[in-house]
Formats: structure tokens, sequence, C-alpha cells
């Protein structure tokens, strides 16, 4: 790997990383719905500027209902689900959670792409839930029903990035990542618009939390995802979800530097069961020639 590659794979991590924490400050003040609308909403501009500056066409009319779909399960679901969670749990748990997420990909590849569920898969999934479980159980959290419900909403979320894995492979092979990173923020504005009065803001919207909104939409959603796209360009798909191992890492660094938030060993050990159980799914051996 290039050390510009690695640069950019580190910061990618930090970033979304960082949005766990944002996601911490912001939701308790502006409330779920609003944080994943900020979000949504600004980074959808955002990207719409950058499609229009660079030349690159939506084609809104020809794909306006699969932005629409896109945008509920792969942005407006998941934020609003995970700015839930944050109302109650530390942001390093919501991004130890997040990792989660190709382990309920392998799931959805099975059942729907008839995608060969290996032996080391269903290790990985097994010891990814046990790591949860321990950080759930034993970690410095006191253990309720909010913390239970607030890790259920960040299963959730990485069960709708899952779901996406699969509507994206089977419904929009026409479709440019571009367009789809630039369409499913738009579409979430969209869909998350019309419930927006039944969630008033909770309080007082100050220069830092507006700051805060704006550094979670531009830099952990329209700048991530051009990190990203270019490391799927350069790196392939297997190797720019590596990233996937060092955003707990991150979320728990912030969390502590900034939220006074505790890291403990129980902590730790619920990081690295979900870390290992992500690599055993993600880099699969290479198949031997018969």
């Amino acid at each position: 790997m290039r050390s510009v590659d690695l640069l950019r794979l580190i910061s990618l991590a930090a970033i979304w990383g960082a949005s766990f924490l944002f996601m911490r400050v912001l939701a308790p003040v502006v409330g779920v719905l609003w944080s994943a609308e900020v979000r949504v909403g600004l980074a959808g501009i955002a990207l719409l500027i950058m499609m229009y500056v660079t030349g690159r066409a939506m084609n809104f009319r020809d794909n306006w209902k699969s932005f629409l779909i896109l945008g509920t399960i792969n942005s407006a679901l998941p934020f609003a689900l995970y700015s839930y969670a944050a109302l109650s749990i530390p942001a390093g748990y919501s991004a130890i959670v997040n990792a989660t997420s190709p382990l309920w990909g392998a799931v959805m590849g099975a059942a729907f792409l008839g995608e060969r569920l290996t032996v080391r898969k269903m290790a990985g999934m097994a010891i990814g839930v046990l790591g949860v479980a321990f950080l759930v159980r034993l970690g410095p959290v006191e253990f309720t029903s909010k913390l239970v419900l607030a890790v259920l909403a960040c299963v959730g979320a990485t069960l709708c990035y899952a779901i996406v894995g699969i509507y994206t492979k089977k419904k929009l092979t026409g479709i440019t990542p571009m367009q789809m990173a630039t369409g499913s923020q738009v579409g979430a504005a969209f869909v998350l618009l019309p419930f927006l009065p039944l969630a008033p803001v909770q309080g007082e919207i100050t220069a830092t939390i507006a700051m805060v909104g704006i550094a979670l939409a531009l830099l952990c959603s329209a700048v991530a995802y051009l990190i990203y796209f270019r490391l799927m360009a350069d790196l392939g798909p297997t190797k720019a979800l590596t990233v996937t191992f060092l955003i707990p890492l991150f979320a728990l660094l912030w969390g502590y530097l900034f939220l006074n938030e505790h890291i403990t060993v129980n902590t730790a050990i619920g990081c690295a069961g979900v870390v290992l159980a992500t690599w055993l799914v993600v880099f699969q051996p290479a198949q031997k020639p018969a």
C-alpha cells in the first residue's frame, strides 16, 4: 500500500470515528431526526455542488425512486438510529457495534445473493456477537434497558448497511458510486423532511452546536465519501474495508479526549472481539487453483 493510500485510510477512519463524537454532542440538543437531517441535508448540497462543478450528471428523472430508497436505508434510518443511540451510550460503543456491518453483510449475502457462508465467516459472526454482548454486559456503562435499546438501535443501523449492499448489487448496477453517494444524501433529506415537525429542537443552538452540525455533514459525510470512493478506486473494495478496523479505535480516542468517556479493559476486549470478527469475515483466504 502506498503511503498516500495509508494516509487516506487513517484519515477516513479518524473522520468517521469523529462522527460518533459529533452525534453524541449534537443529538441531545437538536434531537434525533434533526441530527440526521442536518447531516444528510448539508452533505447532499455539498455533493450536488461538487457534481455540478465536475460536470457529472445525477439523472434524477430516471433515478429518483432509487435515490429515495437508497437514502432511506443507507442514510436516513441508520443516521437517525445512531443519533438515538448517542443519547444514551458513549461514542466508542456505537463505533464498535458499527464495525459489525460486514458480519451482517455476510448474512445478507448468503440469504439473498447465494454467497457461501463458510466456517470462517460463521466463526467471525459468532465472535462479533460475543464481543458486542461482552461490551454491553461488562463494559463501563451501567447495564440498563436504555443501554440495550441504544445498542439494538446501532445493530439496526448496521443491518440497514447490509441491506444496502444487497440493494445496490441487485438494483443499482447502472448508477455510479458518486451518484449513489450524492443521491443517498439528497434522498435521505427528502425522506426525513416530513417528520421534522414531530421532533422539535431540544436545546439552544449555540455556535459550538452549529459548528458540530456542519462538521458532521461536510466532513463526516461529504468529504468522507470522496476519500472512501478514491480508496475504492485505488485499492479495491476489500482493502478499502480495512477502515472498519480503525474506526472504533479513533471513536474511543476522541470520546476519551473530548468527552471524558472511559476506556476500560472490558471495552478493549469487546472492541478486539469485534475487530477480529470483522477481519475473519472480510479477508477470506485465497482459493487454491484446482
